[in-house]
């Protein structure tokens, strides 16, 4: 009986964590060979509206997520997207739950993509506070946020976990005519793989993101002022 109340509670875990992504609505199909899924600027009236999908379960593992998004945007031939909130009763619309939200799926011409504003993003990690340093300045980034700085052409960036075993990133922008993307991950424990044996403790990584992915956490995560 006890083995089976722990199976029990296993599958428990798995289905609170399950995630179903599914096109809910199909109004127009695109032959686009696009790669990317960007964020689509809200003043843009050009972009044809192709469907929705819809995000159902929650799951902090949102690469997957996005994989899965990525994967039914394509299959209608869109680009862009837009977070979709639900509304209340009265029309307001609802506050953002990422257990279950709605994409609105776009194709948007390649010359009336936004134009970038030349930020840094630097977003945490899904699961735990996490203290990071800009330009010798320590900030504390909550669960599924970010921060966003204004990118300086020229000027030195430099990202650090700011602990004994944690990592630094240094860049510098030329221009303002792209953004960067950065996620803080979290303490790592890994098998020592140069042969004596033991494990590797890393209190946490700098890890450059692709865009695609990175607007779709600026979507789903909550900006914070630095």
């Amino acid at each position: 009986m006890k083995n089976i109340a722990i199976i029990f509670s296993v599958l428990c875990i798995q289905l609170w964590n399950a995630q179903n992504v599914y096109l809910s609505k199909v109004e127009k199909t695109s032959d686009n060979a696009d790669k990317f899924l960007y964020k689509k600027d809200n003043a843009e009236n050009e972009a044809i509206y192709l469907g929705e999908a819809e995000v159902q379960g929650f799951s902090k593992d949102d690469a997957t997520v996005f994989s899965l998004v990525y994967k039914k945007a394509k299959e209608i031939g869109a680009n862009t997207f837009v977070i979709k909130p639900f509304e209340n009763i009265d029309g307001s619309p609802q506050a953002f739950n990422p257990s279950n939200y709605k994409i609105a799926l776009y194709y948007t011409p390649k010359e009336k993509l936004k134009i970038l504003d030349g930020s840094l993003y630097i977003f945490a990690s899904s699961e735990k506070d996490q203290k990071i340093n800009v330009n010798k300045k320590d900030y504390t980034i909550t669960p599924r946020s970010f921060l966003k700085f204004k990118i300086v052409p020229g000027e030195v960036y430099t990202i650090s976990t700011r602990k004994l075993l944690g990592s630094t990133v240094k860049v510098q922008p030329k221009t303002n005519d792209d953004n960067l993307y950065f996620q803080i991950s979290s303490l790592k424990i890994k098998p020592d793989t140069s042969g004596v044996g033991g494990l590797n403790l890393k209190s946490g990584d700098v890890i450059g993101l692709e865009k695609s992915f990175a607007e779709f956490l600026s979507a789903i995560y909550t900006e914070k002022t630095p």
